[in-house]
């Protein structure tokens, strides 16, 4: 067994194009810099969770900055970006 070390940037998850957040990263490329924010409900803390990971990775990736506001309350979370 050979193990070694690499770099973070260079480990790719190939996993999400196929994921059920496929829309949401569509959705997400469509973000203009002080534009319209998207609005995506979730129904637990996990799915939440899940949502954010996969815009933090895509933050990484592409150098985009998407932000997030969570509603509780309602369940809802808004994504955008800004200027």
């Amino acid at each position: 067994m050979k193990i070694r070390e690499v770099p973070r940037a260079e480990v790719r998850v190939t996993k999400k194009s196929t994921s059920k957040f496929k829309p949401l990263l569509e959705a997400l490329d469509r973000l203009k810099p002080g534009g319209n924010a998207i609005e995506v409900s979730y129904t637990n803390q996990k799915e939440l969770n899940s949502m954010r990971n996969v815009v933090y990775t895509m933050n990484r990736e592409t150098g985009i900055k998407i932000k997030s506001g969570k509603d509780s309350v309602n369940g809802k979370i808004y994504f955008y970006r800004e200027k």
